[in-house]
């Protein structure tokens, strides 16, 4: 069994491991939109490959070593035919108001690349919180940051915006959320106690992109930075519209800086917590 083409022409590629509880329902809002779907999956134990091919998505399982990693991977690896190229998460969903603007502006081909907006959904309840993404490209004309986590798409020629939303399932539960975020702040401590590079070089006065690497470069040397931050997720984001979920979702935010600035600092005064942390967290490749 194949996947069926839909009206798109556009290759939506998931990074996996064991997301049996969200594929079926990405895949089914896929179904006679996207033109292929393609998996790079981990080595799930779980049901996710097999509900893949029942599907007729296309499968391959690549050892993890880090996200910019796995994405180059796909990228190099996968028999992606369509002239565009689409990178999706396994708890996310496309409005089909951004499905709509989506194959319409790809047919109007005046640009490269385009970013969305995708909606944060917390504890069941859509957040009035947005960001920018870009998560569309030229089948061929990308390469990703070769970093452990928060990887970034290189895109190179004109980057336009389209209208609608991906709808972010962050997680199912609180407690979900806390073992997602347990991982991504320890592969996140890892990368800042080895000092490995970031995305793209920090620019205070760069792009969009270089002023963010800026400020988390920083971000440790900030007085009283956690009180400014939970301030710019629950004012200047907006959390605030979203009542008390968006309160809690805005103090934890803040609780995951927290979380990476303790494990780096465990990491650097034990050798054996470092190994323990490497060995341990190479294996685990979600952030969500």
């Amino acid at each position: 069994m194949n996947w069926k083409a839909g009206t798109s022409k556009i290759a939506v590629i998931f990074i996996t491991l064991n997301e049996q509880e969200n594929i079926k329902n990405a895949l089914e809002n896929l179904k006679g939109w996207a033109n292929e779907v393609f998996i790079v999956d981990s080595f799930s134990s779980d049901k996710t490959i097999d509900i893949a091919k029942e599907y007729g998505v296309y499968v391959l399982q690549n050892k993890f070593k880090g996200f910019g990693d796995q994405w180059n991977f796909a990228l190099k690896n996968l028999p992606i035919t369509s002239p565009w190229t689409m990178k999706l998460d396994p708890d996310e969903n496309l409005t089909e108001k951004l499905k709509e603007n989506l194959t319409s502006s790809i047919k109007m081909n005046e640009a490269d690349a385009f970013i969305m907006q995708r909606r944060l959904w917390f504890m069941g309840v859509p957040l009035s919180v947005r960001q920018k993404l870009i998560r569309v490209w030229r089948t061929g004309t990308v390469s990703f940051s070769n970093v452990i986590v928060n990887e970034h798409p290189i895109v190179k020629g004109k980057i336009a915006d389209v209208e609608g939303d991906i709808e972010h399932f962050d997680s199912t539960n609180l407690e979900d959320w806390f073992n997602k975020q347990n991982k991504y702040t320890s592969m996140e401590a890892i990368s800042k106690s080895l000092n490995l590079p970031l995305s793209t070089n920090p620019k205070l006065f760069g792009n969009t992109l270089e002023r963010r690497m800026w400020f988390k470069f920083h971000y440790h040397r900030v007085p009283f930075r956690h009180i400014f931050l939970f301030f710019y997720f629950w004012l200047y984001l907006g959390g605030y519209r979203s009542g008390r979920v968006g309160y809690i979702w805005s103090r934890l935010r803040v609780d995951v800086m927290r979380f990476i600035e303790y494990k780096k600092y465990e990491i650097d005064i034990s050798d054996k917590t470092k190994k323990n942390y490497l060995n341990t967290n190479n294996k685990t490749p979600n952030k969500n």
